[in-house]
Order: C-alpha cells, then structure tokens, then sequence
C-alpha cells in the first residue's frame, strides 16, 4: 500500500447544501454516501453523522450510520453518540469512523462543554458536551492510531476556542499518549484556525492544510487532518461538494519509515 488516502467530512446528516435557505435544504443521504464511494479513502473520518433528537433522545441503532455501513461494502465501522443530553438542539452529533482494514481497540472520550450561555430561540442555554473517539488498525504493515473529532463552536457564542481551551487540551492529552504513527481528523469549529493550528503544531502534530475554506456559512478552516511526525502528507485537497455545508477535505500520507 504505501500511501494510505483519508477523508475527513461533517456530513451535516446528510443535509444539502441550499445557499438561499441552508437550515432547511432537503436531506439526502444517498448524496452524501456518493460523495464518500466517490473518493475511494482508506480511512473515512465522519462527525454530525445524525441529526439530533428531540429531548436529547438517540435513536439505536443509529439510522444514518446503518445505512453508511450498508452502503460501504467492505469497510469496518465505529460509531458512538456523545453523551444523552436533554439540551441537545436539532442539529447533527455522532462521530463514525471508517477503515477498509479492520478496526480494533475502539475508544470514547466525553470532551466537557463549559457553562457558556447563550440564547436560541428565544431562550436561555448552555452547550452539551463533545466527543472524542478513537480506533486502531494496520497499515501496510505498521499499526496506527486513528482519532476522529467535533469541537465546541466557541464563535457561535459569543467566545473563543482560544480561551476556553478545555476540550482542545484533553485532544492534545490523548494524543500524546500514542507512541505509534497517529492521525486526527475533525471539525474543530475553531474560527482562528490559526491558533488551533500552532497549539497542535507544538506537542508535533502537523495540519495537511489551513489555508483552503472548508465552510460554506463563514469562510472559515474547520476541518483538518493532523498527524505526528511517523507520517508524511503526500497531497491533499479539499473539495467543494452541495451534499453538507462542510466541504470534503482528503489528503494521501504515508510513512516516515
């Protein structure tokens, strides 16, 4: 193999992308698995996998993914919620990774939100917790360590990542922790990428890109791909689809030895 292919999508639930009214564009979720097949990754990287319940409510099996794993024949899959929360608004949650070699020693790590308020709606709230989750497989031969996120959107509150550095620092944590070639993908929801970019930089993990929009709504860099220093970024690139308001952003790496 070598060279291994990943691809990092916020699917948004399978929601497409309408600029003139994007919160209520139809959902397709054949158009989002298209848009997976049609990249052919090793590893497929998959945050906002469902769209929120009511009440916080989870529906299991979770429909989204069943369909994603039925239609991606030949490839082995891991999916968890975050934690059930009644706060939850109608938006997407549930991180899900792909691999085409097996995936083995899954993990989950609930990220705490802080007590930030905000209104919506109307209405007085406070942000439910994110997720980190975590599996391992093999590579042309070397085991590696494969991490998927979704961060807070401090910005959509009024705050910054920057201060509250909370969740970011328990990524890095965990991180640190790996000793073999290590990748993270995710939609770190950070509006000044580049602090988010240095602060990864300085424990060695590096972005594939962040100078390319991987945002419709706000010309922002939310998506990234980082992996430590066993691993090399080959190419990357990201690119525009109408099946979420994220685009795909893939990058080809392999390794150092």
């Amino acid at each position: 193999m070598g060279t291994f292919k990943v691809l990092q999508f916020n699917m948004q639930f399978g929601q497409t992308w309408d600029a003139a009214d994007p919160d209520k564009a139809p959902i397709d979720l054949r158009q989002t698995i298209a848009e997976i097949l049609r990249q052919d990754a090793d590893i497929v990287l998959l945050q906002e996998v469902e769209q929120a319940q009511p009440g916080g409510k989870q529906i299991n099996p979770p429909p989204n993914y069943t369909r994603l794993s039925q239609a991606l024949n030949g490839y082995h899959g891991y999916f968890s919620y975050p934690k059930a929360d009644p706060r939850e608004l109608p938006f997407g949650i549930g991180l899900a990774i792909f691999s085409k070699t097996p995936l083995y020693d899954p993990f989950r790590l609930e990220l705490p939100s802080p007590p930030v308020e905000f209104e919506f709606n109307g209405e007085s709230k406070t942000p439910t917790d994110r997720l980190l989750i975590g599996a391992k497989t093999t590579l042309d031969g070397h085991e590696v360590q494969l991490y998927n996120t979704h961060l807070l959107a401090f910005f959509m509150l009024n705050s910054s990542g920057s201060i509250h550095t909370g969740q970011r620092q328990l990524v890095l944590n965990q991180l640190n922790k790996s000793r073999i070639p290590t990748l993270l993908g995710g939609d770190f929801n950070a509006s000044n990428h580049i602090d988010l970019v240095d602060k990864f930089a300085q424990e060695g993990f590096r972005t594939v890109q962040s100078k390319e929009i991987t945002w419709r709504r706000m010309p922002y860099v939310l998506d990234h791909i980082f992996y430590d220093p066993q691993l090399r970024m080959v190419s990357y690139a990201v690119i525009p689809t109408l099946s979420s308001d994220h685009h795909l952003l893939v990058a080809n790496l392999d390794f150092v030895s």
